[in-house]
């Protein structure tokens, strides 16, 4: 029964994980689809012809698309000088700086980053959690460390590299083992060396 539980609950979160970007990829069509109605109905005011809203929704596909291509363009497109002008509005653009490095922390767009999981006695010894090393200064690792069900939630922390143990782990796999509620463990084979007290490797500079 349990096995069974934990195997209904596994495919119940692959499913919706699975299904969450396609959800968010036809609400951002859909939101840009309603602007272009609006400014549509704004010139022409109401419209009748069926076709209006399909070609509405394919124009949205296509200014997403486009926007696409510019953002794989290096520095000659109106969204970088859109992002120079966030950078210089002082609350949000910090905000929109520190939420572009944790989403580069997490898609692998900075070369600089650094993407190891380890382990760390938190709240108190003897209780290992996984945490997501997101800088390193000298030999101390500010770490994140994720709360369940919600990755997104979680503390910040300094620690010695000491007082770490490196894990095996991918952040992907450490996010599925967070929001399953430990249902899903990617490596189960470092329970035991983490409750035996075995060390481990220390991380890369």
């Amino acid at each position: 029964m349990k096995k069974t539980l934990q195997k209904f609950f596994g495919y119940f979160l692959i499913g919706a994980l699975g299904l969450l970007p396609i959800v968010i990829i036809l609400q951002i069509v859909i939101a840009v689809e309603g602007l272009l109605r609006d400014f549509v109905s704004s010139i022409f005011g109401r419209y009748e012809n069926f076709l209006i809203p399909i070609g509405l929704f394919t124009a949205a596909v296509l200014v997403l698309t486009y926007f696409g291509y510019l953002l794989k363009q290096d520095k000659a497109h109106l969204w970088y000088y859109l992002e120079g002008l966030l950078n210089r509005i002082p609350l949000i653009g910090t905000i929109y700086r520190v939420t572009k490095k944790i989403l580069n922390l997490f898609r692998g767009d900075e070369e600089d980053k650094l993407r190891d999981v380890v382990y760390i006695e938190y709240p108190k010894e003897d209780i290992w959690v996984p945490a997501y090393v997101t800088n390193r200064i000298d030999d101390q690792l500010v770490l994140y460390i994720p709360t369940s069900p919600n990755p997104t939630s979680g503390f910040t922390v300094i620690v010695h590299e000491s007082k770490v143990k490196v894990s095996e782990m991918s952040i992907e796999e450490a996010s599925s083992f967070v929001i399953s509620l430990g249902v899903d463990i990617p490596r189960p084979d470092e329970a035991p060396r983490l409750l035996s007290g075995t060390d481990s490797a220390p991380l890369q500079s």
